[in-house]
């Protein structure tokens, strides 16, 4: 009897810690969204195939579009992937060329920076805009802080500075997610995504259909993790020499507002746009707004005629 109840408690914490994660096709994770929208989605990926690099033992995927020698560099948040973009790709790849990556499970700003150096040499580039969101605009303050003649000018949306106030609102959860199953980890992101974010941004669709399929399949416990290190590791931040852009939301429910002030006062000569209520991905559920922000910023302030060290030889 003994035996027969250890055995079945031990099957039972196997299987509870190994339950697969939910994998729902794309028809049912987009039914509620403008089929418009969904097929464009589904066409973009179809036709946009990703690169693979390996860099320090990870393998890096990223997408590249557009023919110009003004590239812009896309960098995602927590729960991206490189088609998060391709509303802002499509409206924009007939003007720039547009490389968007995704970040395998590397917990350093260092290692992600690497990456991303790896993926420009091979892509022979030396100068380009930036444009983060979320964690992408956290890690685009930094490669602006280490590589300042590279970035021509930049944009930090729905960020925050270096700060202690992340670390220290989540420190139980980050030291219990490294203990906890993988279904477990991403159904708490999905909750959280359902309750927080979508409300936030007016309930779209589309902002919870592709957060949603982040959670299943698209995206691992370890890179969820990872991506979370990052965002708490803390850098010194110099003088800002390039044209900035800051992009935020007045009712955005992950960057919370004394983070957005102090984002604002770290960069004093950046322009400012606030969407009153869109949200933390208005690049998402604001597609077009988002994108004249875009299209408007590097037509100002990226050079016309890049100098011929912005590539290799």
């Amino acid at each position: 009897m003994r035996w027969g109840a250890g055995i079945a408690l031990a099957v039972g914490g196997v299987a509870f810690y190994l339950w697969p994660t939910p994998h729902p096709p794309f028809e049912q994770l987009y039914a509620d969204v403008n089929p418009a929208t969904a097929e464009s989605l589904r066409r973009f990926r179809r036709s946009r195939p990703l690169y693979t690099i390996s860099v320090g033992g990870y393998r890096w995927k990223y997408l590249v579009a557009g023919r110009s020698e003004k590239t812009v560099l896309l960098l995602h948040g927590m729960t991206g992937a490189p088609d998060i973009w391709w509303q802002q790709i499509e409206a924009l790849e007939r003007d720039y060329r547009l490389i968007a990556v995704t970040y395998p499970p590397v917990d350093t700003l260092e290692a992600m920076d690497e990456g991303i150096q790896a993926i420009l040499t091979r892509e022979r580039v030396r100068e380009f805009a930036v444009v983060g969101s979320s964690l992408g605009g956290y890690l685009a303050q930094y490669l602006v802080q280490r590589h300042p003649a590279q970035v021509r000018c930049a944009v930090f949306a729905n960020t925050f500075p270096p700060n202690e106030e992340i670390a220290r609102e989540n420190r139980m959860l980050a030291a219990l997610m490294p203990l906890l199953p993988e279904w477990l980890v991403m159904a708490f992101v999905r909750k959280n995504v359902e309750q927080v974010v979508v409300p936030a941004a007016g309930n779209d669709p589309l902002t919870r259909a592709f957060l949603t399929e982040m959670t299943c399949g698209r995206m691992s416990k370890a890179q969820f993790i990872a991506r979370y290190r990052c965002i708490i590791q803390k850098f010194p931040v110099q003088e800002v020499r390039c044209p900035v852009l800051i992009v935020e939301s007045a009712n955005d429910p992950l960057v919370k507002p004394p983070l957005r002030e102090q984002l604002k006062t770290l960069y004093p000569h950046a322009q400012v746009h606030s969407f009153p209520d869109a949200g933390h991905f208005p690049y998402l559920n604001r597609p077009e707004a988002f994108t004249k922000l875009l299209r408007d910023f590097l037509r100002d302030n990226f050079r016309q005629h890049l100098h011929p060290s912005a590539l290799h030889p």
